[in-house]
This record gives C-alpha cells, sequence and structure tokens, in this order.
C-alpha cells in the first residue's frame, strides 16, 4: 500500500485499520486539522459565486479559492450475492471486514484474484489457517515488492503496450514465475492493467499454504463453492471442470464501489473531456481551480505514494496563485487531444493506464511548455523555495495588467 505523506511507515506491506487510523492521527494533530476539518457533512454539491469562488452545498460553509475532491477510488465494499449463498454454514466476510477476526485451523477460500485476493491471503496465512483456495475468474499480473524491479517496469514512458512489451513479460515468467508459469496471463498485456506487487503469494503456492485457481463461481452449498476450474486461455464462462471446494471461510475480495464525484459543475463532465480524460488526469479543462487527486485514477504501473500527491498539490497552488503559469482551457484540451494521439493504438484508453515514468513526464512537460512555470520548478516537483516565485509573481503586475487579467493571489 503506498504512504500517503513521507513520514508514514507501515509495518507490513498490507497495513491494517489500527496502523492507518494511527498515522493519520499523527498526522491531524501535527497540521492542526482539528480546527480545519467539518465532519457529518455530505457533499452534495459544488459550484461558483459571481466572483469565482467556489461554494461546498451552500455559502454558510465558507467560500474557497480552489477544491481538491479527495474521495479517493475505493467506496463502499462490493459484496454480490451468491447462489445458494444462504445455504452455506461458514462464515462469510468482505476482505474489508477482517479486523478481529482469525481463521486459525480453517480451510478458506478467497473469491477474487486482485490487490483485495493478496491482502485477504496475508490474512489467512498470518492468522495459520489450516488451507488456502484462492479463486480467481481473470488472469492479472503479479510481480515482486522489489524497488529496483518496480522502478525498471515504470520506465516504459509510453504508459502503453510496445514492442518490446514481451521483454519483461518473459523475465517475470522466466524468473518470477518460474514453476508456477500457467498463473501468468497468456493474452493481457503487462501494460493494460495494475499489477498485484507481492512477494509472497508464490513462496506460499509452493510452500503448499495455498492454492491458485483460475474458473468461475457456479454457486456455494453447505460445504463450500462448486467452481468451474478453467484452463489457461479458457474465456470466462468457458468450458471447465467443476470441482467442489471445501470451506470453513469464504472471503469476498471482490473489490469496492468507486465514489462519485457527481457532486461537480456538470460542465467539468463535459462529452469528450470527462474523467480521466482531465488534464494531467486531474484537473478538469473549464475549471482549473479543481484537482481531484487519485479520484480519476484506474490502473497504472510503478512506485507510487505521497511524491505525486504532493506535485499534483503544488501544482494546484501554483495555478491559483500565478495567473500567467494557469493553463487555459483550449490548451488544456490540446493536451488531452494530444496524449489520446500518443497512444491511440494502446489497447486501453489513453488516461485507463500509464505508468510512473509518463506521469513523471506530464508533469515535466506540464511546468517546461510555459516560461511562467519555470520558476516554480523547484517548488512543483520537491516542494522547495515557494516564497522566491511568490514575489516574482506579485512583480508580474506590468504583464498581468498589459495582459488584462485580474490578480489572483493574496
Amino acid at each position: 500500500m503506498y504512504r500517503f505523506h513521507p513520514s508514514v511507515k507501515w509495518t507490513r506491506g498490507y497495513p491494517d485499520r489500527q496502523q492507518i487510523v494511527s498515522q493519520i492521527r499523527q498526522l491531524w494533530k501535527r497540521y492542526g486539522l482539528q480546527e480545519r476539518t467539518k465532519f457529518n457533512t455530505p457533499v452534495t454539491s459544488v459550484y461558483q459565486d459571481n466572483q469565482g469562488r467556489w461554494i461546498i452545498n451552500d455559502p454558510s460553509n465558507g467560500r474557497f479559492d480552489g477544491v481538491i475532491p479527495a474521495v479517493g477510488s475505493c467506496g463502499d465494499p462490493k459484496m454480490p450475492h451468491i447462489e445458494g449463498q444462504e445455504a452455506f454454514k461458514g462464515e462469510v466476510y468482505h476482505s474489508s471486514n477482517l479486523d478481529g477476526k482469525t481463521a486459525e485451523g480453517k480451510k478458506v477460500v478467497i473469491i477474487g484474484g486482485g490487490a483485495s485476493a493478496v491482502e485477504g491471503l496475508e490474512f489467512v496465512i498470518h492468522t495459520n489457517a489450516a488451507s488456502t483456495t484462492v479463486l480467481a475468474r481473470s488472469d492479472k499480473w503479479i510481480i515482486p515488492r522489489n524497488a529496483l524491479v518496480d522502478i525498471v517496469l515504470a520506465w516504459n514512458v509510453f504508459g502503453q503496450e510496445t514492442v518490446f512489451s514481451w521483454i519483461p513479460e518473459s523475465f517475470l515468467r522466466l524468473f518470477f514465475y518460474r514453476d508456477l508459469s500457467d498463473l501468468a496471463p497468456s493474452k493481457e498485456g503487462l501494460f493494460t492493467g495494475t499489477p498485484m506487487v507481492n512477494s509472497d503469494v508464490f513462496r506460499q503456492i509452493r510452500a503448499g499454504k495455498a492454492s491458485w485457481l483460475r474458473g468461475d463461481i457456479i454457486r456455494m452449498n453447505e460445504d463450500g463453492i462448486l467452481f468451474n476450474r478453467r484452463l489457461k486461455g479458457v474465456p470466462k464462462n468457458g468450458p471447465g471442470v467443476e470441482v467442489e471446494i471445501k470451506a470453513d471461510m469464504i472471503i469476498m475480495a471482490t473489490g469496492f464501489h468507486r465514489p462519485s464525484i457527481g457532486f461537480l459543475p456538470d460542465d467539468a463532465f463535459e462529452e469528450r473531456y470527462q474523467p480521466p480524460a482531465w488534464y494531467l488526469q486531474v484537473f478538469p479543462p473549464k475549471h482549473v481551480e479543481i484537482s481531484a487527486i487519485n479520484c480519476t485514477y484506474l490502473n497504472a504501473i510503478g512506485t507510487v505514494g505521497s511524491w505525486h500527491i504532493g506535485i499534483y498539490t503544488r501544482l494546484l497552488l501554483v495555478f491559483l496563485v500565478d495567473p500567467l503559469a494557469r493553463p487555459q482551457e483550449y490548451w488544456m484540451k490540446k493536451w488531452i487531444d494530444m496524449t489520446r494521439f500518443l497512444k491511440s493504438r494502446s489497447p486501453e484508453g489513453a488516461f485507463d493506464f500509464f505508468t510512473y515514468s509518463e506521469l513523471i513526464y506530464w508533469f515535466v512537460f506540464c511546468v517546461a511548455i510555459n516560461p511562467f512555470r519555470w520558476k516554480w520548478a523547484l517548488f512543483v516537483f520537491f516542494g522547495i523555495g515557494g516564497g522566491l516565485p511568490m514575489r516574482v509573481v506579485q512583480g508580474e503586475d506590468w504583464a498581468r495588467n498589459g495582459l488584462g487579467m485580474a490578480k489572483k493571489y493574496s
């Protein structure tokens, strides 16, 4: 799990609720956020007044220069109902509801093959389950939790499948999957979706503590799950062998619903420029004062965390205080169109998948293309020296007035 602040330290790859909450509370107190936070306030609308200030729900909540929707990409748990579920004698939990539970001595089935499945696998291993079976409907790439490997894979600046994609895929099959190459996707390219980053999955499978099966759920019964096990390459719901998987506990690693950002203005969702097809993926072209950080994200590969969140936030601040550095709607749309053209051969949408090096390229291009942003480079990328550029902005009145642009700094 990525770190949302440089000071955050996780004790394991998938921290539990207690770790996350304790880190949030430390930051909460450090930055004095108690006085700046209003709880129990569902946001239903975000709109501008006649002066261009932003209002959340109604004017009683204040007026603001910018808005950061921080609802993320994981909302309420997806908990699908499976035929025959009422007959099952054991326990059924969503992967997000495992705190305080134990799988000790139990036969556990995990339904789902994504990151939530790996999180569930860590839970059952640490609580000494008798056996664990992961039931995955589709194949998904798994890469080792290794900084060097992640950096190399993220160095694909094109952010899509290329003629060279077979090289890292072959290395993963040869050196990481090895005897478990049957679990590697046969059709899905490495640069088409978010891979699972975990070094323990194959270790547990090789040690006989877990098994990973590909196929489709048929139904539950009182003892477990009837499962259509498919061979590699057979499509979903294709022919296979029906097997019964015994279970005392079933973990639904079925993901989460995406939180809605429908409270933003309607013109932020204009045709052809709807999320994730926004400027730098987070700025709607008609409203550069909005930065939907991590809300429009779909798939990516590479090291992620606090660095890009900080860059997005500092870019928003630059756009708010420096009118000459602020992108215009026309050029924001041109950048989106250019990115679409450059990734026109991608099997995914231009903004449905990116690599971290591509994201860095976006940031560098954004700063380099406008000379008035150059003075902000150290601030944008490293949070250094915001005072000097601000004084420069205050000295640029002649240029701003000459272009008929109103002052926007304070």
